[in-house]
């Protein structure tokens, strides 16, 4: 069947007519705009947590570096990571607190060190961005002097 040569050109018309085009590339580009912007918040995410987490991991190193026995340091970088950790609002899945303490041992004059390590594991999973893990560990380490000359309880 042939369509008159008016009904055809009608036709042909419509055919070719945009109208509709934006809306069906606004459904193509908006979630890739949305992921877009979950993985920005997921980088910053774990740039800031770094950050807060190597404070924590200072803080603590630094209450153990004047803490004059192995128990008090160990228990003292403890409460002041959790404490710097909370301050700054960091919400860890799980944290474990490594304390070397054998810096507190040399004898009265020479230098010593206390190192404190920080492992976190920083939720990503309220995110809801495929293919981002639920949550990414992050580690700090920092090493703080002990006074040479200040009296130490072994």
């Amino acid at each position: 069947m042939t369509l008159p040569s008016r009904a055809r050109d009608r036709l042909l018309a419509l055919v070719r007519q945009d109208r509709g085009s934006e809306t069906i590339a606004a459904a193509i580009v908006t979630p890739l705009l949305i992921m877009l912007l979950c993985l920005a918040i997921a980088g910053g995410r774990i740039v800031t947590s770094g950050a807060k987490i190597d404070a924590a991991a200072e803080d603590a190193a630094r209450a153990a570096s004047i803490s004059r026995t192995y128990t008090g340091a160990q228990a003292e970088a403890s409460a002041a990571a959790a404490r710097s950790l909370a301050d700054q609002g960091i919400h860890c899945a799980s944290v474990s607190t490594s304390v070397d303490v054998s810096g507190l041992a040399v004898p009265l004059g020479q230098v010593g060190t206390v190192s404190v390590t920080i492992t976190c594991d920083v939720a990503m999973a309220d995110l809801l961005l495929p293919g981002v893990p639920g949550s990414k560990t992050l580690t700090s380490r920092f090493t703080s002097v002990v006074d040479a000359y200040r009296s130490r309880e072994g």
